[in-house]
């Protein structure tokens, strides 16, 4: 008796340890129930609404994900470890979700994530759980044929729940697409060179589209954390009405 106990104890406390790490989440009024918002790291997010858990670009390992609810849905964005995390995948609860990919994606899925299985490309629509979701094309600019993220291959992805859209980067620049998105209520948006946006780049790009509410996030590059303060400062020199919530994506740096 006493071991279990013990054991109990212990669960708990890396339970409490594990959700300590992780800022607390944000939420979202829509027509219908509350969005939930749950940065974990990176590119990694959970979303939950209408009794639907979403994980988005699963990586990092089972502990950023410990006292969360079991995913329904998971986007990936690409084939890259830090949004294609196999590893992470096996350690999660995400046996019963429908996945939604693109086709380099499903490419490299093991066969276990494929028995509900979606695949997206660039500009498709499709909807889960009434959960409209559409593909946004993702890619590096200047288009090069060694590019690190050509454009095709990965999506970026425009939810559209409860009233609200959400748009989710991936790894992209600027590019015309996200530019000409409409009606974004909450952005999630990447800034690490040398893989994606500088932070003026980035915040060029959020200030042709306007989104209500941004998240810079993915901003881990090779020289460290990109500056998201400087971030928030552009951004709202351009437009003072844009709300940049600033997250600690990297609880261990």
């Amino acid at each position: 008796m006493k071991l279990k106990m013990l054991f109990s104890l212990m669960l708990c406390l890396v339970v409490f340890y594990a959700a300590a790490q992780r800022p607390d989440p944000d939420v979202i009024e829509t027509k219908h129930g509350n969005l939930t918002i749950q940065p974990v790291t990176h590119g990694t997010l959970v979303l939950t609404w209408n009794n639907v858990t979403i994980y988005v670009d699963p990586y990092g390992g089972a502990k950023g994900f410990t006292g969360l609810a079991p995913a329904d849905l998971v986007l990936i964005t690409d084939i890259h470890k830090d949004h294609l995390d196999i590893e992470t995948l096996r350690a999660i609860p995400v046996k019963k979700a429908i996945f939604v990919v693109p086709q380099a994606v499903a490419d490299e899925l093991p066969e276990t994530f494929k028995d509900e299985l979606v695949i997206l490309k660039n500009g498709k629509n499709t909807e889960q759980f009434d959960i409209g979701i559409k593909a946004i094309p993702m890619y590096n600019l200047p288009e090069t044929e060694d590019s690190r993220h050509p454009k095709g291959r990965g999506n970026g992805y425009v939810l559209e729940m409860g009233g609200k859209k959400i748009y989710i980067s991936g790894d992209t620049e600027d590019t015309e697409e996200m530019r000409d998105l409409k009606d974004i209520e909450v952005a999630f948006v990447c800034m690490n060179l040398p893989f994606t946006m500088s932070v003026k780049q980035a915040s060029e790009g959020v200030l042709a589209f306007k989104p209500k509410i941004v998240y810079p996030y993915h901003y881990r590059g090779q020289e460290g954390l990109s500056d998201i303060n400087e971030f928030k400062k552009l951004v709202n020199v351009g437009d003072k009405n844009i709300d940049v919530r600033l997250r600690n994506w990297y609880p261990a740096q």
